[in-house]
């Protein structure tokens, strides 16, 4: 083989290695891109659910006075942030950035509060649940 094969292979082999660094941290890249677009178009239409997710949670830990009451001003408070925070993530989705909100979406772990920006807010009847270490 002469030099010029051996430096063809050698060229086309480090190609190659690159290549697969490249395909991975844009892999990494592309799940999180698609991952904050499906946070941020399910928060924004779907904030509404917000209302009788506080309404449920605080009824269950008080009565249901307290829940048609507190929890239908939190419940919209909440919806309006959650749709807010949901077109944000729409808006910022080229951008890899920490979770907006926690739980990403308004359907998981129900029984939980949900959290802006990572701030435990304390709150009258704010629980979190055994997956929120409440930082």
């Amino acid at each position: 083989m002469n030099k010029k094969n051996l430096f063809i292979a050698c060229v086309f082999c480090s190609a190659l290695l690159s290549s697969a660094y490249v395909n991975a941290k844009e892999h990494d890249y592309l799940s999180c891109l698609t991952s904050k677009l499906n946070q941020g178009f399910f928060n924004t239409t779907t904030g509404f659910i917000e209302l009788p997710k506080n309404i449920i949670n605080i009824s269950h830990d008080e009565n249901i006075f307290v829940g048609l009451t507190w929890g239908v001003i939190r419940g919209i408070m909440h919806s309006v942030s959650r749709t807010v925070v949901g077109a944000t993530e729409l808006i910022t989705s080229p951008i890899p950035t920490d979770d907006f909100i926690s739980p990403p979406y308004a359907w998981d772990r129900f029984s939980e509060d949900t959290r802006y920006f990572g701030l435990h807010i304390p709150g009258f009847w704010t629980t979190y649940g055994p997956l929120d270490d409440g930082k």
